[in-house]
């Protein structure tokens, strides 16, 4: 996946997560929440991108 993409991408959410922060009135322990499943989503994301989540899955303990 090329780099700017993914940048394109980082900054799309970024952007919409701001919006939803700050135009969308919820309580501060459902934002907080939101916040937390999105920046999870967003790592998650990044790892299958990059491939090191198929190398986590191959690694044995």
């Amino acid at each position: 996946m090329p780099l700017l993409n993914v940048l394109i991408v980082l900054v799309v959410v970024g952007v919409i997560l701001w919006l939803v922060n700050t135009y969308i009135p919820m309580d501060k322990k459902i934002k907080n929440i939101l916040n937390v499943v999105a920046v999870i989503a967003v790592v998650l994301w990044l790892l299958q991108a990059f491939g090191l989540l198929d190398y986590l899955k191959n690694l044995t303990i």
